[in-house]
């Protein structure tokens, strides 16, 4: 009985533990953490640095700071509300107060490459890490920061405080903790070596993290011991809130990329458009700013991953009827509800679709090869795609949802 007694006290004191530790996960929520170590350097900012740096946050930063209205970096809604709670975005232009134009270019390396930011506070798991990434690219991204270009001007939009839901406050005091610092300088590897830039490009824009099963499990400083490394699976949502699981991307025959071409993996990524001519569906899109040997690499790194059979089901989309009008049965078949939203009111706002296209030849063009008319523009080619009929119908209807 006695024995019995203590085993009873034990658990109880382990349960009453938990319960005060899972309190004290909801009450402190998102911890913060003492800097050590906060490099000093002072980064120069020359043209070939801003446009190098312009080019790698046109893929990390845009995609989540950008204001869709503007194209600023003045933060966003993330629609992460399911998954991680109400968050948003900073504002990261040069702004002294409202943004980073009082950081040190210290601070800066510091959050990029811990994800701890100037006042101690930490950044997971939405906002990427770079504990890879070149010294030279980080520093052109900061130097990109620094610059005169409109993205990143100063703008007194407050940041919108975030709402993280429990799931990731537990993430934030269990799974991940801030990253160390390089212990040396890093290199890029030579463009010569297609599998090893390849790789580079694979792992600092974060491709591993989506197209890995679960978020909870990546391990930042090893990304091939992830478990299910790019194989896809990984619960996110779309425009209208619809659950997308992300592609297999391992080179896996039945269930991966193992049966496309190289031409047909190009094309998905930099122009948004899978070999069966359907778009790849948000949050992923099309990586425009990618010139065609920068895509080819990445192809040649994935074929040397290990092959992973796990089917991935795609998502139906919303239903449409006979009765549907054609231009919005196009918008669903080509899912541009997945960023635009049913109504234009998506992560991509439709509402200024008059102010921006004026002419429906313009906006037809634009919908052709957007990349073409908007440099570095994330939305697919539809170029050989939608045949010319479709697209007029379809553009008619994305002017009814303009506002």
């Amino acid at each position: 009985m006695r024995a019995l007694k203590g085993v009873g006290i034990g658990v109880g004191v382990l349960i009453v533990a938990g319960l005060s530790f899972l309190l004290k996960v909801q009450l402190t929520g998102i911890p913060h953490y003492a800097r050590e170590g906060v490099p000093e350097l002072q980064v120069e900012v020359t043209p070939e640095r801003v446009a190098r740096g312009k080019w790698w946050a046109s893929m990390l930063c845009s995609e989540c700071h950008a204001n869709q209205a503007t194209g600023r970096l003045t933060g966003a809604d993330m629609r992460l509300d399911d998954q991680f709670g109400n968050i948003h975005s900073y504002n990261i232009t040069r702004h002294p107060v409202r943004g980073i134009g009082s950081w040190s270019d210290g601070d800066l390396v510091y959050l990029l490459r811990t994800g701890v930011a100037r006042d101690g506070r930490y950044t997971p798991p939405w906002m990427a890490k770079l504990p890879h990434l070149a010294d030279d690219d980080l520093e052109a991204i900061i130097a990109f920061l620094r610059s005169d270009d409109p993205m990143v001007a100063p703008s007194d939009v407050p940041s919108v405080p975030g709402r993280p839901n429990f799931f990731s406050k537990l993430l934030a005091n269990v799974a991940f903790k801030p990253l160390p610092l390089p212990s040396q300088r890093i290199a890029a590897p030579p463009r010569s070596d297609a599998v090893a830039w390849g790789r580079y490009l694979a792992w600092n824009l974060d491709c591993w993290t989506c197209h890995s099963p679960d978020f909870s499990k990546v391990v930042p400083l090893d990304p091939p011991s992830t478990p299910g490394f790019f194989s896809g699976g990984n619960p996110m949502k779309d425009g209208i809130g619809e659950v997308i699981a992300t592609a297999n991307l391992t080179p896996d025959r039945e269930t991966g990329i193992g049966a496309w071409s190289e031409a047909e993996f190009v094309r998905a990524l930099r122009d948004g458009v899978r070999p069966d001519n359907t778009a790849v569906r948000a949050p992923m899109s099309a990586f425009s700013a990618l010139d065609e040997a920068d895509a080819r690499a990445i192809f040649q790194y994935l074929r040397t991953v290990p092959a992973v059979r796990h089917a991935v089901p795609r998502s139906p989309g919303p239903p449409v009827t006979p009765e549907t009008a054609a231009g919005k049965r196009a918008f669903v078949k080509y899912a541009c509800y997945s960023c635009h939203g049913l109504d234009g009111n998506g992560s991509c706002d439709l509402s200024r679709n008059r102010q921006h296209w004026p002419s429906d030849a313009e906006l037809m063009a634009f919908l052709r090869d957007p990349a073409s008319k908007v440099p570095g523009s994330r939305m697919p080619a539809w170029r050989s795609v939608i045949p010319e009929d479709e697209l007029a119908t379809l553009v008619a209807h994305v002017r009814t949802l303009a506002r």
